[in-house]
């Protein structure tokens, strides 16, 4: 069975722009190939990824690379109640919580984000894990 995961900006910033954590975003990528992975996001962060994207690449480039994430990576949203339990949540940013607390209403078994902070706010059923630690995991 798949791990169902979400994947922040910054991984996939990572990948598109092949940026320092580009070898852990391409094996994340990889594995949701294989079918170890079923990888998900939101259109906020799908419209960060654009919007970056697009400052280094021409816009047929950036509207390739949007589509061959999309083949991979599904997309969730909030609905009102979720961005209200974000909004009232422990998060210090509200762009985060919005993020997090879709993932959990999905059911997601892990949210895959390098920053420190939201491990610290996280909770037991959604772990917040850097992408380099999820794969450890799912090798091992």
């Amino acid at each position: 069975m798949a791990f169902k995961v979400f994947v922040d900006a910054n991984i996939l910033l990572d990948l598109t722009l092949k940026r320092a954590g580009y070898g852990s975003a391409r094996a994340l990528f990889t594995s949701a190939i294989a079918g170890d992975t079923q990888l998900y996001t939101t259109p906020a962060v799908l419209h960060i990824v654009s919007y970056y994207t697009g400052q280094f690449y021409s816009r047929m480039q950036t509207k390739e690379i949007i589509l061959a994430l999309l083949a991979d990576v599904r997309i969730i949203d909030a609905d009102h109640d979720t961005a209200l339990a974000a909004a009232n949540s422990s998060f210090p940013d509200l762009e985060d919580a919005l993020q997090y607390y879709a993932a959990l209403r999905e059911g997601l078994q892990y949210f895959l984000s390098g920053d420190k902070k939201l491990k610290k706010v996280a909770l037991k059923q959604l772990p917040v894990v850097a992408p380099a630690e999820f794969l450890k995991l799912l090798f091992n």
